[in-house]
């Protein structure tokens, strides 16, 4: 885990995930989640939801937007590129 997401979460923490949150109901505005970095599906990404487009596509930031490769780069991703929503993190 980068610094993207920092200060809520920084390199080293362990999260949760749970990859069936939006399986009935979508990502909702200031939710963290996990997705495929769409430049290089290899690597998994974490970013909060900061806009969403007709409930099909999300826009996603990181909390430290000076150090963060997001959707301002790669633009908005479809729902089904999520992969689950962060519940937890401990330090």
């Amino acid at each position: 885990m980068g610094k993207s997401m920092s200060p809520l979460l920084q390199p080293g923490n362990e999260i949760l995930i749970d990859p069936y949150a939006y399986k009935k109901s979508p990502p909702k505005l200031n939710d963290i989640v996990v997705i495929k970095h769409p430049l290089k599906p290899e690597i998994t990404i974490i970013k909060r939801v900061t806009a969403i487009d007709e409930k099909i596509n999300y826009f996603l930031t990181g909390d430290n937007l000076a150090d963060s490769t997001d959707s301002r780069h790669w633009g908005s991703v479809k729902s089904q590129d999520i992969l689950g929503k962060v519940t937890s993190h401990f330090c």
